[in-house]
């Protein structure tokens, strides 16, 4: 990761910190005041001392400093549990709302981007690499004011006491800061490194996972098992680099921390003994500006370890925010607020290309009419175009040329107000975790039993589910298992039934079907049709026949015209 990057991937991840700004500077708070107790402490000790050994005073002389002692113990300890709370509710507050985000911006730019990328990259992004900017904000940002705020007040407290010591702090500080960077550099190289193995890893894992009844039955298992066993180890490879940087850096912190607290030690007995004479205004040295150096050299340079633990979370969160700013900063196809006038709807095209998001095209020009209430075949060989022209219809592809309904251009049309007014069915179901109820409600949220169970008539569904344990409330696992396709198939068109758009979409919609429940679904889809305008791809040569018009798409070639 160059500088430029990595400097606007911090950017980026700073501007986020405004979600949780509120808990953010709480945590500073508490953490401030709780360095300020520790300074009021390390003060009641060392007079406390001082008074004892020096002066000989009497013990019940000092029932207030152990009255304040014992008080701040336990205040300190309330004050860090809420340092760690907030931190941690500031940190939770940023991963919602940039979870909220980016799935709002994978929304936006619609299922043709989202197919880009694996389904195991997807959720490694979503999960595991938003995880990691939880210290970051929880601790890290923190931890920077906090880096200058406390070292700052302890040598306030130093210096009037003995400019010496301030000396060492001051001499010693810069240099724990500039190892600590030295050490870090490559960190965020590395944890970027680790993110993509993941990505690698969790893509691979999946994709395998959804065709391994495939690859068993071309006997590829040994093989698909040393793949994984190589993007494991990748990962393992990955892991162990960044772990050995941040065991590093802790030990580079711990070493300069020891020397400069030692050298403070020395100082002091040094002067103790007599050999040296300076540092300390003319006053002496006493007892009491010793231990109480002695005791706040430690809390000196704890912000700075700290630190030091927190910059190993900065790098992780560095690395993942590189893929999650590129999410959020990708540009988002312009998103048109223009409504559809009238209850029917026709659409129309001229020399329309639709195109892949880098541009690519992915059909020969094509042009149509279709008026309100009629079929519009699509015919054609394989990858002609058909289900990409349906997909610029419901708005999800770009295209050059002209698309529109009702005469206005797709792009110009508000997407939700466009697809409230759409029912599309396709050829490869796509059924949701939850029960048989659950799936057709996502076009009918309000709809009651009797409606579901008229559906599902309709859609001659209702044979299978009778049988299935619960009925409506069968449960549906991932990917629509425990149906066959055939059976998932005929739920979605009940599902697209409980949707009485004016625009009907239909690829494929029997592709699935046997002969029977193909003619069963036929006159079903013949009874909804009529009145609506309907867009159909289809092989079958009866259905394309029952069609108003028909358009057959070149592989390539010249405009062609319906």
């Amino acid at each position: 990761m160059d500088k430029n990057t990595e400097r606007l991937s911090l950017d980026w991840l700073r501007q986020g910190a405004h979600a949780g700004k509120r808990w953010i500077n709480l945590t500073l708070i508490l953490g401030y005041a709780n360095a300020l107790l520790l300074i009021g402490q390390a003060w009641l000790l060392a007079e406390l001392l001082h008074g004892l050994i020096i002066e000989h005073a009497d013990l019940s002389d000092f029932h207030p400093h152990l009255a304040l002692l014992a008080l701040l113990f336990p205040l300190r300890a309330a004050l860090l549990w809420g340092k760690e709370y907030s931190g941690f509710q500031a940190g939770a507050a940023v991963r919602q709302h940039l979870r909220q985000g980016l799935l709002e911006q994978i929304h936006q730019l619609g299922p043709a981007f989202v197919q880009r990328q694996a389904t195991g990259a997807w959720s490694s992004l979503l999960l595991e690499q938003v995880e990691k900017v939880q210290e970051f904000y929880a601790k890290y940002l923190v931890q920077m004011r906090l880096v200058a705020m406390i070292p700052l007040t302890i040598l306030l407290v130093v210096l009037p006491l003995n400019w010496a010591s301030a000396l060492i702090f001051i001499v010693t500080a810069p240099l724990t800061i500039l190892f600590m960077a030295l050490v870090g550099m490559g960190a965020a190289d590395a944890n970027k490194r680790n993110f993509l193995a993941l990505a690698r890893l969790s893509g691979h894992f999946l994709d395998r996972l959804k065709g391994l009844s495939t690859i068993r039955l071309f006997d590829q298992l040994e093989r698909e098992a040393d793949k994984m066993d190589h993007a494991s180890e990748q990962f393992r490879q990955r892991t162990m680099e960044v772990l050995k940087m941040a065991f590093l850096s802790s030990a580079v912190l711990e070493f300069f921390a020891s020397i400069s607290i030692a050298v403070i030690a020395v100082y002091f007995g040094f002067s103790y003994l007599g050999e040296l004479n300076f540092g300390h205004y003319g006053y002496g040295i006493s007892l009491f500006s010793g231990l109480l150096v002695l005791i706040l050299a430690p809390d000196f340079f704890q912000p700075f370890r700290d630190l030091g633990t927190y910059y190993h979370a900065k790098a992780e969160a560095v690395g993942a925010a590189d893929d999650l700013r590129k999410l959020m900063e990708t540009p988002v196809p312009a998103q048109g607020q223009q409504t559809l006038n009238g209850a029917d709807v026709s659409l129309a095209a001229k020399d329309l290309v639709v195109t892949a998001l880098d541009g690519t095209p992915l059909c020969s020009p094509v042009s149509f009419t279709l008026p309100a209430g009629q079929t519009l075949a699509l015919a054609g060989p394989t990858g002609s175009g058909k289900t990409s022209i349906m997909n610029a219809i419901m708005g999800l592809l770009p295209y050059r040329g002209s698309l529109t309904a009702n005469g206005t251009e797709i792009r110009e049309l508000d997407r939700q107000h466009l697809h409230a007014n759409l029912t599309w069915l396709g050829q490869n179901p796509q059924l949701q975790y939850g029960s048989i109820a659950d799936n057709l409600r996502l076009a009918a949220p309000l709809a009651d039993r009797s409606q579901l169970q008229t559906a599902i008539q309709l859609a001659h569904a209702d044979e299978f589910v009778q049988r299935l344990p619960g009925g409506l409330d069968y449960p549906i696992s991932d990917r629509a298992g425990g149906l066959s396709v055939g059976q998932a198939q005929r739920l979605a068109l009940a599902r697209a039934l409980l949707k009485p758009a004016p625009v009907l979409l239909l690829d494929e919609p029997s592709a699935s079907l046997d002969q029977d429940s193909e003619r069963l679904i036929q006159q079903s889809l013949e009874q909804f049709r009529q009145g609506r305008t309907t867009v159909l791809i289809s092989h079958r040569q009866q259905q394309l026949h029952s069609a108003d018009l028909w358009l057959q798409l070149p592989s390539a070639g010249a405009n062609h015209h319906a």
